[in-house]
């Protein structure tokens, strides 16, 4: 009785957000209520909102921006892409992290040059995304690509995040030589995160 007296304190989780209350405030002239209304397709899926998202990209709040970044990634759709791509240029290092984010989601090849320019130039918290993208992307031209953004980074994080996405990429790449001396590399890197990540490439690689 005891268990289930403690399982009766727990507060029932809310209900999702109603996608018909959430349409019409992505274009309020409220901004917390279009942040709101983006954030809501953080978790529902809509096609209907895509356009309405799009037009959120260029919105006057980086709040909404980004949310709507987010959003698209959770919405993929290919008429989004070229729009997220055009606002990598946003001066907002958290939307910028927030779109590479959508843009590996969304598994389109034409964001492989942004998501390699973001993976080499941007701040490291987009530098960690844009290499994941990029592991998501799967296009086999990202190889050499992270293999050199591995030895050049000084960040951990976005080391882990290279090795993770080549141990991907490889599965499906023919020449997998050098990608497999950089994952064996990174088993001596000074992260033990690292490590472990290539470690676990190395075993789905069968090496």
């Amino acid at each position: 009785m005891e268990d289930l007296d403690l399982l009766e304190e727990y507060p029932e989780l809310p209900p999702p957000p109603d996608p018909e209350e959430m349409l019409p405030l992505l274009t309020s002239h409220v901004v917390l209520e279009r942040m709101q209304a983006a954030r809501a397709f953080c978790e529902l899926q809509d096609c209907r909102a895509v356009p309405l998202l799009i037009r959120l990209l260029g919105d006057e709040c980086p709040l909404v921006r980004v949310s709507a970044a987010y959003a698209l990634g959770r919405n993929p759709d290919p008429d989004a892409v070229p729009h997220l791509i055009a606002q990598l240029q946003d001066w907002n290092g958290y939307v910028r992290k927030g779109i590479v984010w959508a843009l590996g989601n969304c598994r389109n090849p034409i964001a492989l040059d942004s998501l390699l320019w973001a993976l080499e130039y941007d701040i490291t918290a987009v530098r960690l995304w844009a290499a994941s993208a990029l592991g998501q992307l799967g296009v086999g031209e990202a190889v050499p690509h992270l293999i050199r953004a591995f030895r050049q980074e000084a960040v951990a994080v976005v080391r882990s995040n290279c090795v993770w996405a080549l141990g991907k990429l490889l599965l499906g790449y023919i020449d997998r030589e050098a990608g497999i001396e950089l994952l064996v590399d990174a088993l001596q890197d000074e992260d033990l995160g690292v490590q472990s990540d290539a470690a676990l490439a190395l075993r789905r690689l069968g090496g």
